[in-house]
Formats: C-alpha cells, sequence, structure tokens
C-alpha cells in the first residue's frame, strides 16, 4: 500500500490517504484512494492532451469576399 497526505473535503483538513489493494494491477499507482479518518475515497486521474493545431482552416484558401459600396 502507498499513501498521500492529500486534503479529505468530509473531514475537512489534510489527512493520510491510502491506496488500497488493487485488483486493476496498478501497484502502487493505483488512482483509487481512500481516506484513512473517514474512509472517504476518490479517484486520482491524470489527462493527456494533445496540442492543438494552430495551421490554417481548410476553406479558408480563397481570398475574403468583397462588397460593393
Amino acid at each position: 500500500m502507498s499513501d498521500r497526505e492529500l486534503y479529505c473535503d468530509t473531514c475537512e483538513g489534510v489527512v493520510l490517504f491510502e491506496a488500497p489493494p488493487c485488483a486493476d494491477g496498478h501497484g502502487a499507482d493505483c488512482p483509487e484512494l481512500v481516506c484513512t479518518g473517514c474512509g472517504a475515497a476518490v479517484l486520482i486521474a491524470t489527462f493527456a492532451f494533445r496540442a492543438p493545431r494552430l495551421g490554417r482552416r481548410r476553406g479558408t484558401t480563397r481570398p475574403p469576399h468583397r462588397r460593393a459600396a
């Protein structure tokens, strides 16, 4: 089991959280953590986003439309 100190909303303070035995095979890197004070569970998730493409949009290769005055 791994443990960390995090803020618990239920306990209203920083408490020790530990990862329970993981059935999914994550080991010490399991994203599920349990508060040792009250038993509240949290899920720590990280997301990887691709950088947006800053190239030209499709369909904008023609010159802008000009109106007569």
